[in-house]
């Protein structure tokens, strides 16, 4: 929000030191600094509310040493993280940009899963939480989602390198100016960056010429599941 805000100051009040947010640098620094605040200050008084209100973990008996050490140990303290890293987000991001919007959905998304799980554990006593079947399927929906946005939208792309023959480039910079020689280009692409293969990288798209039928968009689709 104050990306747009301090844009807008810039572009039509020339405000001195408005277009240091265009960088992504500053912004990330800011964002760091302002998590980092928020989990030392309102995350210990978070806590401690917790416990004043005795919203503690329940703990099932499995007979393993030590495991009644946890009972009463805060829960929903992952609300502290999720603050962390919404609110810088939400104030120094790009909010139209696809890869933000995926990452505030699932943050919100798995975040709902894991408030609701606690919320039954707490106050309904129940000690086995939210059905394992149920995360499972909250899981996958979003894996679903995850998957088929960066699959079929226009605006996820890679970023590879020109072939040497390719020529230079001309690419206009954030601010305004021009860059020449550029040698790389964003490409709509199923390769992904993954160990242990060459040059450390995978096409999704060599599966299908493998088997001889084109599956990509469901073998690219199902990693993602896997990977949520």
């Amino acid at each position: 929000m104050l990306y747009y805000l301090f844009d807008y100051l810039e572009k039509n009040y020339d405000f001195i030191g408005a277009g240091v947010f265009k960088f992504i640098s500053f912004r990330a620094v800011i964002s760091l600094l302002m998590a980092l605040v928020i989990a030392m200050i309102y995350g210990t008084t978070f806590i401690k509310l917790l416990q004043k209100k005795q919203i503690g973990e329940s703990i099932r008996d499995l007979g393993l040493d030590g495991q009644v050490q946890k009972a009463g140990t805060p829960t929903m303290g992952g609300l502290i993280i999720i603050s962390c890293i919404l609110i810088p987000v939400l104030l120094f991001t790009r909010l139209q940009n696809v890869y933000i919007i995926l990452l505030i959905v699932s943050t919100v998304w798995m975040g709902f899963i894991g408030w609701l799980d606690d919320y039954i554990k707490v106050f309904k006593k129940n000690k086995e939480g939210l059905p394992g079947k149920l995360k499972i399927v909250g899981q996958v929906g979003l894996g679903l989602i995850v998957g088929l946005t960066l699959y079929y939208n226009d605006n996820v792309l890679v970023r590879e390198f020109l072939v040497e023959d390719s020529g230079p480039r001309i690419e206009r910079m954030a601010d305004g100016s021009i860059y020449n020689d550029v040698q790389f280009q964003d490409v709509k692409s199923t390769a992904t960056t993954i160990p242990f293969v060459k040059n450390h990288e995978f096409d999704y798209h060599e599966i299908s010429n493998w088997i001889g039928m084109d599956i990509t968009p469901i073998i690219y689709v199902l990693v993602v599941i896997f990977i949520v």
